[in-house]
């Protein structure tokens, strides 16, 4: 028998023995509102601490339906915090659910000072081209005592905290081959 199975069932004796009426209680039992809900268990992306939570989304996975976060949660499972979240963390899902969240890339043009939407390729498109500019006009085959370095040192990169440790290497081994010599990672898990 669990302990909590044991402490029901003396809750529920004492009760009785002593004549109380359970019927009000039982009544106002209800499910929990994360009852019907689907669990994943993902990293916060704050900071390098990398506390673990549990999303719980609302919908069926349907095709035509689209999940809802209705709570978030520390992971009490978790080795680095187990269940314990800085406020920050705490309040995950109103930056998960807030109205004006980005959903997609936007780009503000030269002399611009409105930003409009991009789409996720041309995004992609624009970072692949502003690494190439950068990398040819910064990029040093010798440094001044003739030795060969070829480094880009107009470019840095740090990895995040919420990357796993197999994205951050080869993330480390992309940078590498660019020549990328200021680089850091978060990597935590």
């Amino acid at each position: 028998m669990k302990r909590r199975t044991f402490l029901k069932a003396t809750a529920l004796g004492g009760g009785m023995a002593l004549g109380f009426d359970l019927g009000p209680a039982r009544a106002e039992m209800r499910a929990l509102k994360i009852a019907r809900t689907t669990e994943t268990r993902s990293t916060c992306p704050y900071c390098a601490v990398s506390c673990g939570v549990i999303i719980h989304t609302l919908g069926d996975r349907a095709k035509n339906v689209t999940p809802t976060v209705v709570h978030v949660e520390g992971d009490p499972d978790h080795p680095i915090s187990r269940g314990s979240l800085c406020p920050k963390g705490a309040t995950l899902k109103d930056d998960i659910t807030h109205k004006g969240r980005l959903l997609f890339p936007k780009v503000r043009r030269p002399g611009r000072d409105d930003w409009e939407d991009i789409s996720w390729d041309d995004a992609v498109a624009r970072i692949a081209r502003h690494v190439k500019d950068t990398r040819d006009r910064t990029f040093v085959e010798r440094n001044a005592r003739g030795q060969i370095v070829r480094r880009t040192p107009g470019i840095a990169m740090i990895g995040g905290c919420t990357d796993t440790n197999e994205f951050n290497m080869l993330q480390w081994k992309v940078i590498t081959g660019l020549g990328v010599p200021y680089r850091d990672t978060q990597a935590r898990v």
